[in-house]
């Protein structure tokens, strides 16, 4: 399992987050404290407390963690 610390503070980055990650095949969840969802689920995510960072893990993949990477790198919090 790997994680990232994400931000979706907006109804545009969660959009974008979603449509980014659902070509991937895989188990992929964002938690919020003790709130964890499907990543893939945009429901999901409305439910969640944007106004504060997620955690973003790939549990699962087929695909190369790398492309999974280059996809969420816009919604990376930057350290």
């Amino acid at each position: 399992m790997k994680s990232y610390i994400l931000d979706l503070n907006s109804i545009d980055r969660v959009k974008g987050f979603v449509t980014a990650i659902e070509g991937f095949e895989g188990y992929f969840d964002l938690v919020s404290g003790r709130y964890v969802i499907d990543a893939k689920s945009i429901m999901g995510i409305f439910s969640m407390d944007l106004s504060q960072n997620v955690e973003f893990r790939i549990l699962e993949t087929n695909d190369r963690i790398s492309e999974v990477e280059a996809a969420i790198a816009p919604y990376l919090v930057q350290k």
